[in-house]
């Protein structure tokens, strides 16, 4: 990403993100890569669902927020769902690899995805129209969770506030879990408010970029509530930010980036969807096992524990909730001047 001060941090991570999707695009639109005529199958092809061990799959690397959650969900839905739930790590342009794999697999339900928001958000308002996500291209089953954003330090590093990341009066650089994500949205714009130089250096998930802080190799880090707690309850991390609306209940001593006078606002949705053209029936008891999996004590249990607020809306209004953060992330994008 360039901004108006023609910082270009990044730059190699969207291009390939712009590439994995474009591949991933002109393949669903020739139809040519699962063998599934039209991309679809029949309704009543009479198939029973499940009729085998499912995959969940994670666009992400493994310890990070999206695969813990993804796991527990597999644990849980094993049982109202009939069948063996393995999670598939397929990490790669913030999610971009294993979707574009999935839309193009065959439209069964034995596969689906656990998807960051931030791909169908944030990542296409730095990519061509033709080689964005969107939820059209999809078949969303249910919304699972958000998560709150927090921005950290190494606590050997010397920053404690804002206001120390601003005095260093060096170029500060800053981990990610990959170009288009929510982590490097939120460093991105609160650096361009703070006018000082920065560097992006991303990684595949939340999980490398929290081992980079811990080896001082970056400065700061955007990552989820979950995967930074333990550091911070160890005292490895400080807590700079959060980037709520509100202060994160998990984190009530520490303010927003808004209360410190810099209005930036980002976090992370996370949903489940299979390709297009999987039946209805199929879809409606994939969700319905889910929305037991969610019911579950020990579902419940996991996600108080792991900082995540539940958002199990339906189809439909996780489609509404995607389209209206994709729309203020590109109002706050457009605002900073920043372009691809």
């Amino acid at each position: 990403m360039a901004d108006r001060h023609g910082r270009r941090p990044g730059r190699s991570g969207i291009r390939r993100v712009g590439a994995a999707l474009s591949a991933v695009l002109a393949c669903a639109a020739l139809g040519a890569c699962s063998g599934v005529q039209n991309g679809a199958v029949s309704a009543d092809s009479g198939q029973e669902y499940p009729s085998g061990p499912v995959e969940l799959i994670v666009g992400a690397s493994a310890g990070g927020s999206t695969d813990l959650l993804a796991r527990k969900v597999a644990e849980v839905l094993e049982g109202p769902l009939g069948a063996t739930v393995t999670v598939l790590n397929k990490p790669g342009a913030n999610g971009a690899v294993a979707a574009g794999e999935l839309m193009n697999s065959a439209p069964d339900g034995q596969q689906f995805m656990l998807t960051s928001g931030s791909l169908m958000t944030i990542t296409p308002h730095f990519v061509s129209p033709d080689e964005a996500l969107s939820v059209d291209d999809v078949q969303l089953v249910t919304g699972v969770g958000r998560e709150d954003y927090v921005l950290v330090a190494n606590s050997a590093g010397g920053f404690a506030s804002i206001a120390d990341i601003v005095a260093a009066g060096r170029t500060i650089n800053y981990g990610t879990s990959g170009v288009g994500t929510g982590g490097q949205l939120s460093q991105r714009l609160l650096f361009d408010r703070l006018g000082i130089q920065s560097a992006d250096v991303p990684f595949e998930g939340g999980a490398p970029a929290v081992t980079a802080l811990l080896g001082s190799q970056v400065d700061v880090a955007s990552v989820q509530v979950l995967e930074a707690m333990p550091h911070i309850q160890s005292g490895a991390f400080v807590p700079i930010a959060t980037f709520g609306e509100q202060r994160s209940p998990f984190l009530p001593d520490t303010p927003t980036a808004t209360e410190q006078g810099h209005d930036v606002v980002v976090d992370q949705s996370r949903f489940v969807w299979v390709p297009k053209g999987t039946p209805e029936a199929t879809v409606a008891k994939l969700a319905e096992a889910l929305r037991t999996t969610f019911a579950d004590p020990g579902y419940q249990d996991f996600i108080a524990q792991s900082y995540i607020t539940a958002d199990e809306t339906d189809a439909a209004t996780t489609a509404a909730n995607l389209q209206a953060d994709r729309e203020r992330y590109g109002a706050a994008i457009k605002a900073a001047g920043i372009t691809p």
